[in-house]
């Protein structure tokens, strides 16, 4: 028996009538009364009786309607059981991911995705020097900034995202707020470290009208995670990818400086040595993370002046 077939029975008992049946399920006069025709020659019985004027279950029709109505909420249930399973997600995630990224916004969302996908294990490295995928136990790294290794391939996350300035309201209470590049020459900065190079020459804007100014401080740090904290315990000012310190400004333990300047791009990517790595748990926390980069991207407008 075809699955439509009794689709327009039972609706065709449920309306008590073959025409409205009929446009309900989008089919012709014609075609439906051929598919209830071809449903009773195979019962080898009436399932309805009919007139010009009305139409009726009979006894047989009676019987055979539970049937009915039973096979196709079984089969919906079979339907919906094959929908969970492609959706369900197992297995283990493995990523790679900067130290105050990782710890301070990416973590909350993993939980999210973990609680919507209770199958799926994840394992996190955190810190700030570049991964290497092909040597480490990661199979994707979260990372600011393009790639120097172009044999990777890396997705976009957050393409718009830079650095801004910002500092505590009670160090800004303590030392005044600077009002131009040059003023940062009084304050203290908080610098970052990567390897030997430490980020003393903070840049605004892009192309022939990019700025620069060289700054210093007493605090210096490998671990971006804790320039943010001395910024946050006023010590100084820091030069931050935005996706780091939104909450903060959010919240207003931060505040954002000359925010009229346009801070160094701090692009996000998602990195993996193939595009083949990019299974369905890759792909949900792809699209998790697009979506939730992007809402504090647009929180950054109206920071900025």
């Amino acid at each position: 028996m075809r699955f439509d077939d009794l689709q327009l029975f039972v609706r065709t008992a449920e309306l008590g009538s073959l025409s409205a049946a009929a446009r309900l399920l989008d089919l012709s006069p014609a075609v439906a009364s051929a598919a209830l025709k071809r449903l009773e020659q195979q019962l080898g019985t009436r399932l309805l009786a009919r007139s010009t004027r009305n139409l009726r279950l009979t006894a047989e029709g009676e019987v055979f309607l539970q049937h009915a109505r039973s096979a196709l909420a079984s089969l919906e249930e079979g339907r919906r059981q094959l929908v969970r399973g492609q959706d369900e997600v197992s297995g283990v995630l493995q990523l790679s991911a900067p130290s105050d990224f990782g710890r301070n916004v990416l973590l909350p969302w993993l939980d999210e995705l973990q609680r919507d996908h209770p199958k799926l294990s994840v394992r996190l490295l955190l810190g700030d020097r570049n991964a290497d995928l092909f040597r480490q136990a990661a199979d994707i790294a979260l990372r600011y900034g393009t790639p120097e290794d172009s044999s990777l391939v890396a997705l976009p996350l957050c393409p718009d995202n830079r650095r801004v300035l910002c500092a505590s309201p009670a160090y800004l209470e303590c030392y005044g707020e600077p009002k131009a590049l040059g003023d940062l020459a009084q304050h203290n900065c908080l610098l970052y470290q990567l390897g030997s190079r430490v980020h003393d020459y903070w840049q605004f804007g892009q192309g022939a009208g990019a700025v620069g100014v060289s700054v210093s401080g007493d605090r210096f740090c490998d671990d971006a995670d804790v320039v943010r904290r001395w910024a946050l315990a006023g010590h100084g000012i820091a030069y931050k990818s935005w996706l780091d310190v939104a909450s903060d400004v959010r919240s207003g333990r931060l505040k954002v400086l000359l925010g009229h300047l346009r801070g160094e791009p701090a692009p996000l990517n998602l990195i993996c040595t193939h595009r083949a790595q990019v299974g369905k748990p890759v792909q949900l926390l792809r699209n998790l993370l697009r979506a939730r980069c992007q809402l504090l991207f647009e929180q950054l407008k109206q920071v900025s002046l």
